[in-house]
């Protein structure tokens, strides 16, 4: 059983915690998630352009690679957390760039020797899986691929196709912050996920507060929290990881005992 396997089997629905890597105290501030309860970590890797993102990600990309922060460093953190947590799973996200720049090889063997478990890659499609997906799952790290509300019954199966670990449904189509969809809209793009694949789902984007979490994992297997996070972040600086792991106690509390 994989780490990721087990943060989805336990009886409650998992807290997903997202950080961008090189942006204040990583170290500090991934303790903190762990501290407050989060079950799975995502760590941001920057980017000069994310895409995906909006202006709270943005900022704390920027921030981090005004401080010189590069893939190698990434890594580094990743393999330290892996040192002080153990069971705790941990997933890259970012951008096609510095994942294939030096080969999919070169960086699912990186990955896998600072123990990562899964890969969220935002701009490769699945219709383009070999750019990376082999590699990771050669090496055994999970590709998580996203699904969103433009995803159509036609092209859903291309996206599970080959998916592990967990499914992200991105639930506005847009970028990450402080735009939330409806949560019938939610229930409904679940239930229709849940009737293609037998991977777990987890749902983001948008999800700010511990409300908003605990009414998604009524029906979701998974919240995703990131901009909320990544705010206290930019906001507090070294004072970051005494707030982080507060909102991040409530966020688990409210995602832990939605049902």
């Amino acid at each position: 059983m994989t780490l990721l396997t087990n943060a989805f089997s336990k009886p409650h629905p998992a807290l997903v915690c997202f950080i961008t890597a090189g942006d204040g105290d990583t170290a500090a501030n991934l303790d903190a998630l762990v501290a407050g309860g989060a079950d799975v970590i995502e760590l941001g890797m920057p980017f000069t352009d994310p895409m995906a993102d909006g202006p709270a990600i943005q900022s704390a990309n920027l921030r981090s690679l005004g401080a010189g922060t590069t893939t190698a460093d990434v890594l580094q953190i990743a393999y330290e957390f892996r040192e002080r947590h153990p069971d705790v799973p941990l997933v890259l996200m970012g951008y096609a760039n510095p994942m294939v720049r030096r080969g999919p090889e070169w960086f699912a063997n990186s990955a896998k020797g600072a123990g990562v478990d899964g890969v969220i890659c935002v701009d490769i499609p699945p219709e383009e899986d070999e750019a990376l997906g082999p590699a990771l799952r050669e090496q055994g790290i999970a590709p998580i691929r996203l699904a969103t509300p433009t995803t159509d019954a036609a092209r859903l199966p291309s996206v599970l196709q080959g998916s592990q670990g967990f499914v992200y449904y991105v639930s506005v189509a847009g970028i990450t912050g402080k735009q939330q969809a409806a949560q019938d809209s939610i229930e409904q793009a679940v239930a229709a996920l849940k009737a293609q694949t037998d991977l777990p789902i987890a749902v983001g984007f948008g999800v700010r507060t511990p409300e908003q979490a605990g009414a998604i994992a009524k029906v979701a297997d998974g919240v995703v929290v990131g901009s909320a996070l990544v705010e206290i972040v930019g906001e507090y600086g070294a004072e970051a990881p005494a707030k982080l792991q507060e909102l991040t106690s409530a966020l688990a509390e409210a995602v832990h005992t939605a049902r």
